[in-house]
């Protein structure tokens, strides 16, 4: 996969971030991860109750909340697995930082568009920190864990994209993706020197 043509993320992660940071705060990064699959699950309850009407919307939330459930248990069986315990849920600067750039105001076809697009976003950028995470790490359960969740991922950032374009049509999706990305670009040069997903 090539998060250029692909995810369209204009600076990639450096691979010394698994190598600094990731191998030696594994117990950290499982606890985020975790945490990062339960959030993904509320973000997709909030989509439900603010869209009911939005009937393909609707039945696609509540099919990637049940994947993201899953995934956060597969996560905990792994903490488990290694001693481990869940730990407290950390808060994420990177999508903070990203909520900043979603529009004030506006109709709703906007809002929404703007609430898609940001989660297609968390989705592309996890995406990629698990490619990275597969490729770089020296633990062969992690390498194979993180390569498959790096293909749900995927999927998660285009079923984002594609419901964007399906009920936010009025408004020129690809050009507020296209904004997205440049503020993303800005955002995560500042990250990757610390043990979460996106830090």
């Amino acid at each position: 996969m090539s998060e250029k043509t692909i995810l369209k993320l204009h600076l990639p992660t450096d691979p010394l971030w698994v190598k600094n940071i990731v191998e030696s705060n594994i117990e950290e990064i499982l606890t985020d991860h975790a945490f990062c699959e339960q959030k993904a699950a509320s973000n997709a309850i909030t989509l439900i109750v603010q869209n009911p009407d939005l009937s393909e919307l609707v039945q696609e939330m509540a099919a990637l909340v049940q994947e993201e459930m899953d995934h956060f248990k597969r996560v905990h069986d792994i903490i488990l697995e290694r001693g481990y315990v869940l730990g407290r849920e950390r808060r994420d600067d990177y999508v903070n930082e990203l909520r900043k750039f979603l529009a004030p105001g506006g109709s709703n076809e906007a809002r929404l568009l703007d609430r898609l697009l940001l989660s297609a976003m968390i989705e592309a950028r996890s995406c990629e920190r698990f490619k990275v995470m597969s490729e770089h790490i020296n633990d062969e359960q992690l390498s194979e864990f993180y390569h498959e969740l790096m293909i749900s991922e995927a999927t998660h950032y285009a079923t984002f994209i594609r419901l964007a374009k399906k009920y936010c049509g009025n408004l020129d999706v690809d050009k507020r993706w296209a904004e997205f990305l440049e503020y993303e670009a800005g955002v995560i040069k500042n990250y990757g020197k610390s043990e979460t997903i996106h830090g």
